[in-house]
């Protein structure tokens, strides 16, 4: 399923944070591994599938020269994390050797009413593709079936796992052979469309505690924990020593890596936490490790949630 997880060693070796997250989009594994519909690397029919050091050594170029990449991410407002995980991807799929980028963000309308719109549709050497895209972080409940992929919420609790996979394979992805679907695409001639999806992202599992993993997980899916604040403490004086301090939300997707000036002191940290209300939303918080000369690593990553999470309790709050 995954062309590429040996080169998941390189993230540490890149410096540039676009080219981190754009490397962590290409390299780290799905959610889930067993689906109802099926599920594709969009890279899976490029020439860097067959060869993966040739990706790896276009990484590196970009790391050094990362211009034409934040050239192309500055053409657009990013606010979602949704959107930025998309651009990234659009930007590997049109450097892909083997690989015919055909549309993106394809609208399906009946009349003057949107249906929908097809993430991405490709050509590669197995056939034409309608593939969606989603990166999702999700939170297992405290109480209750972690195996119950209901029981994941999103940090705001209104997201659920089962409600995404259910959208896609009742909505997005049967959308490309619908009706209004094949007259959208008649104009781009293309060939059968298989449809697929890609979903990446990360799993929190309740601290200290834990829980089972949902119904089909990748058994090396990207994880942390989650916790209210009450808790925070205790988990604090459990955990190794090294700082710790919250991610902004642009910065969720690769591990992190700080340079020495931006880490903060312990009392910066404790400064911060005293003054987050206790009702804030969800804080993604990661403890660092010194890596190398003036470079600190994240070493785990929580979400610190407030005491009243879930809102509608559905995570065994």
């Amino acid at each position: 399923m995954h062309p590429f997880l040996e080169l998941t060693d390189l993230l540490p070796r890149l410096r540039q944070p676009v080219v981190r997250d754009l490397a962590w989009t290409l390299l780290s594994p799905p959610l889930l591994a067993e689906t109802e519909w099926p599920q594709r690397h969009p890279l899976a029919g490029s020439g860097w599938a067959r060869q993966p050091g040739r990706l790896a050594d276009w990484l590196l170029r970009l790391d050094e020269q990362p211009a034409v990449l934040l050239e192309w991410l500055a053409r657009g407002p990013l606010r979602r994390l949704g959107l930025y995980y998309e651009r990234l991807w659009q930007f590997a799929l049109q450097a892909a050797p083997g690989i015919l980028l055909l549309a993106c963000n394809l609208p399906i309308r009946l009349g003057g009413r949107t249906l929908g719109e097809l993430d991405l549709l490709l050509r590669d050497e197995d056939g034409v593709h309608h593939l969606e895209l989603a990166v999702k972080l999700y939170l297992g409940p405290r109480q209750g079936n972690g195996h119950d992929t209901a029981q994941w919420l999103g940090p705001g609790s209104e997201d659920r796992l089962d409600r995404k996979l259910d959208h896609l394979a009742s909505h997005q992805l049967p959308l490309s052979s619908s009706r209004h679907g094949k007259l959208a695409l008649a104009d781009l001639r293309p060939d059968d469309v298989q449809a697929e999806f890609w979903l990446g992202g990360y799993l929190f599992y309740p601290w200290p505690d834990g829980c089972a993993a949902p119904a089909g997980a990748h058994p090396l899916h990207c994880r942390g924990y989650w916790l209210t604040r009450e808790r925070f403490t205790a988990l604090r004086a459990d955990s190794a020593p090294g700082p710790w301090q919250p991610l902004p939300r642009q910065a969720w997707l690769a591990t992190a890596q700080l340079p020495h000036a931006e880490v903060w002191s312990a009392e910066h940290f404790d400064d911060w936490l005293e003054q987050l209300p206790r009702t804030a939303p969800a804080q993604l918080l990661v403890r660092l490790r010194e890596a190398r000369t003036d470079v600190w690593e994240e070493a785990e990553r929580v979400f610190l949630m407030p005491d009243a999470w879930p809102l509608n309790g559905q995570a065994g709050g």
